[in-house]
């Protein structure tokens, strides 16, 4: 009895050292897109490039992600979870010496090998430590790590953090590198493995793999990450550059861009966990075609209009990866003992659209020489997301 005491108080601290571990993954993974404007100056890159480069970590990831999940489940989350956050803080670090488009697409690219240990561990820890509705609350609570982690980048990093280094975009990675690694070591020393955590997986990995891809549910789910992640990196990654180009400053351009994630932040927090479960694949639909209609007004109005047309985009675009997420991990064919690999799948195929929705971004500025071709196209597979909801089968 003493010993469930002991677990049910301590998953709170499990929980808080993930989420100051997503915290730091998402001001490392956007700390680069409120520095575009200088760094491109400075590199001397095209947009293309540039694309391809907020892209990038996100293609490492993908041949990372399977192999992640994996592992996790084998060797548990205390060791893994760890490294991944040492090669988050090396790859922001490193950003420091680049001096060109490659030399940057190197430190950036490795973001993507730390990055899966946090996103694919986030889920398997919740499913260790947590059960039943405090699982739902669990999963709201981490996943405004990597929001809030966005906010601080964007809101701070020309605000606050450049003036204090003497405006060197080099310096603002270092700093951010550091803090990484302070989160890392709290992480090795107050981390501890679940008492009911489940048996080590014995089957292969292939024979894993190949039973989740037979569920239907899971492929459904694979194909909505797609095109959530497409969405979220494609259109916040290029914000900041698109109110700049709009007269915009920098500093207000952060601002303005860190407004999404705001309002995002208190719709992780509660729908998760208030949604019941069998309006979770509705609440999806709903929330994807709001996000078309607001992706547009974000391009074609300005002052009052706008922002509102943010808070909405960013409350109503933030649930979908919880959403998602508890909805693969209650499926039966998943569960605790298998959340490792499915995570894995789950983000694996999700970053694929992470990699494109930038690139594809960038690429149409180029060609059009106008960012709203590329809104429209991620407006599109908002409405894709809302159909497929429509395909997910309930689970008794």
């Amino acid at each position: 009895m003493k010993q469930d005491a002991l677990h049910s108080r301590y998953r709170w601290v499990m929980l808080l050292l993930l989420w100051l571990l997503y915290i730091a993954f998402g001001l490392v993974a956007r700390s680069i897109t409120p520095l575009v404007t200088p760094i491109l100056n400075e590199l001397r890159m095209s947009y293309s490039q540039m694309g391809f480069i907020l892209g990038s970590w996100q293609l490492t990831y993908i041949l990372v992600a399977l192999v992640a999940g994996a592992i996790l489940d084998r060797w548990g989350i205390q060791k893994s979870i760890f490294a991944g956050a040492l090669v988050i803080g090396f790859s922001a670090s490193t950003r420091f010496y680049a001096t060109g488009f490659w030399t940057m697409l190197i430190a950036i690219v490795l973001f993507g090998i730390g990055g899966p240990m946090i996103s694919i561990g986030g889920p398997k820890t919740i499913s260790e430590w947590f059960s039943g509705r405090s699982r739902g609350v669990a999963v709201g609570i981490y996943t405004t790590g990597p929001w809030i982690g966005g906010l601080m980048a964007l809101a701070l990093t020309n605000s606050l953090v450049m003036p204090l280094v003497s405006g060197s975009w080099r310096l603002t990675f270092v700093c951010y590198g550091m803090l990484t690694f302070s989160f890392a070591l709290l992480w090795l020393f107050l981390a501890r493995s679940s008492a009911s955590k489940p048996v080590a997986v014995e089957a292969s990995i292939i024979d894993v793999f190949k039973n989740l891809i037979a569920v239907r549910n899971v492929q459904i789910l694979l194909i909505m990450a797609l095109f959530a992640f497409a969405i979220n990196h494609g259109f916040s990654n290029w914000l900041p550059k698109i109110f700049e180009e709009n007269g915009m400053s920098a500093s207000q351009a952060g601002y303005a861009a860190s407004i999404p994630i705001a309002s995002g932040i208190p719709a992780i927090l509660f729908l998760p966990s208030l949604i019941p479960p069998r309006f979770r694949g509705q609440a999806i639909a709903l929330f994807a075609l709001l996000s078309a209609v607001n992706l547009v007004l974000v391009m074609k109005t300005s002052g009052t209009p706008l922002y509102i047309a943010l808070m909405v985009l960013g409350f109503v675009s933030s649930p979908f990866m919880p959403l998602m997420l508890l909805i693969l991990m209650e499926n039966p064919s998943v569960g605790t003992e298998y959340m490792g690999a499915a995570g894995g799948m789950f983000f694996c195929v999700a970053e694929i659209g992470g990699f494109s929705g930038p690139s594809i971004m960038g690429i149409l500025v180029d060609l059009t020489g106008t960012f709203m071709a590329g809104t429209i196209f991620l407006a599109i597979i908002c409405i894709a997301i809302a159909i497929m909801t429509f395909f997910i089968k309930a689970e008794s």
